[in-house]
């Protein structure tokens, strides 16, 4: 089992979506990091060339007429831009130059150069989008580590599952082969028994029908067993070609797991918590912007730098002159008829909800660990009666054919003990399927390692390259 754990792991579709889905959860992260530092941009605008008339209206007597232009026009700058997370406000420091070259009756040349300038947009009283996501990202990060594991830890659960089906399968084929060729023994002794007046004819019949249903059931269990064979192998990224051996390990670790422990495990480790917070914070977020966008919206603009014009480029840097511009924008809501006020209020009824969600969620958990830690400790007892049970179940149906060899079993108890045997079979190999489904849920639950006794984890380099 654990050899097909780590194949499904290393190479099936699943491990295969799940490493991409945390990959791009990834990049999406390195993308808000990148957003909080520096960035510089190279612009411009070049060979735009320009012969056309132009509507133009007369200041002083407000008639119209067209005026040719004929002109080649080429900028190009450097900017470096800091968003703010404090505040919400945006730094521009940039450098360009200009380029006009007309044509026609007024042919002329001029430069226009802004050596450096700094600009500052800065909201008030506004929402803080930056604010916000410096809360929200590392943790939505954080989840995708998380959720990456749990999806590795969910696939175990189903190849687990899928191994134990395939072991019952097997085993409920190889049994239906055997069960048939004890029949037909066990027939041709009550074909001589009955001649000897030991065995009745509504017996050999009993035996005849059981004969029928024997050889139908081994084509049953031969269909399951290629059915089981060929889920497993999409687990581990076989094609149908590929034969899968299935070994039954009667080795059961003696591990007791403590509840405590585990509601610990899972709100440290798992998705759960973290997800119940985010949520809350993007409840909260919701609610910062309603209260934001109904109320006065005002922002600060500011440039600072040199700037200078000259008919050629060693003149557009002489004698470079201030430039000083400053002002505040704003809107203030008069009347709008209880637009924003709604808006408010039901993202303050999304947040309650939020909140009674998280509170259900958490109630609903501990209920869910409880379960699931008490199926898992009673399992293992569990495991190792039905293992007695199937050896006597065994056993005894080995007793019931000599005893019917030998003409003191009837053919009903033979039936009876084959069933049993069949019975027991199946009952222990479905015990130990569910003592590891409980095992590697409780897993998936807290992402801890209880054999090993420790948190499991990932190599996000490694996952990366």
């Amino acid at each position: 089992m654990d050899e097909a754990i780590a194949t499904s792991r290393s190479q099936s579709v699943m491990a295969l979506e799940a490493k991409h889905s945390f990959v791009s959860t990834y990049w999406a992260y390195r993308s808000y990091l990148a957003s909080r530092l520096p960035s510089v941009t190279l612009y411009g605008n070049l060979m735009n060339y320009d012969r056309s008339l132009t509507l133009l209206q007369s200041y002083e007597d407000g008639t119209f007429k067209y005026a040719e232009t004929f002109n080649l026009q080429n900028s190009m700058g450097l900017q470096v831009s800091q968003n703010i997370s404090l505040t919400g406000g945006r730094v521009l420091l940039y450098s360009d130059l200009s380029r006009i070259d007309q044509f026609g009756v007024n042919n002329k040349l001029t430069w226009y150069t802004q050596p450096v300038t700094m600009s500052y947009i800065q909201p008030l009283f506004a929402y803080n989008q930056f604010r916000w996501d410096k809360k929200i990202e590392p943790l939505e990060y954080e989840k995708g580590k998380r959720k990456y594991i749990e999806d590795m830890e969910n696939l175990t659960i189903q190849t687990a599952s899928a191994y134990f089906s395939l072991i019952s399968a097997t085993r409920n084929y190889e049994s239906s082969l055997m069960n048939c060729e004890n029949t037909d023994v066990m027939r041709d002794i009550a074909t001589e028994r009955m001649k000897i007046g030991t065995v009745t004819k509504d017996e050999y019949l009993q035996l005849e029908l059981r004969a029928i249903k024997d050889s139908l059931q081994v084509g049953e269990c031969l269909v399951k067993m290629r059915e089981a064979q060929m889920q497993l192998n999409s687990l581990l990224g076989f094609d149908e070609s590929v034969e899968i051996l299935p070994v039954v390990e009667d080795y059961l670790p003696e591990v007791v797991i403590d509840y405590d422990l585990v509601l610990d495990k899972c709100l440290k480790n798992s998705t759960f918590s973290l997800q119940n917070e985010i949520n809350e914070l993007q409840a909260e977020s919701a609610v910062a912007k309603a209260k934001a966008d109904r109320g006065v919206t005002m922002s600060l603009n500011a440039r600072l730098g040199l700037s200078q014009t000259g008919s050629s480029l060693p003149d557009a840097y002489k004698d470079l002159l201030d430039q000083e511009v400053v002002g505040v924008s704003f809107s203030i809501p008069i009347f709008d008829w209880g637009l924003g006020k709604g808006k408010v209020q039901k993202a303050r009824a999304a947040q309650e909800v939020v909140r009674a969600q998280t509170i259900q969620s958490e109630n609903d958990n501990r209920r869910k660990l409880f379960v699931a830690v008490g199926q898992f400790n009673t399992q293992r007892q569990q495991c190792i009666a039905s293992k007695r049970a199937m050896d006597v179940a065994a056993e005894r149906y080995s007793i019931i054919m000599e005893k019917f060899r030998s003409g003191t079993a009837t053919v009903t108890q033979l039936t009876d003990a084959q069933n049993d045997s069949d019975e027991a079979r199946t009952k222990y190999l479905s015990d130990l399927g569910n003592f590891w489904n409980y095992y590697y849920t409780l897993r998936y639950y807290t992402l801890y390692d209880f054999i090993k006794g420790r948190d499991i984890d990932i190599d996000v380099t490694e996952m990366i390259d």
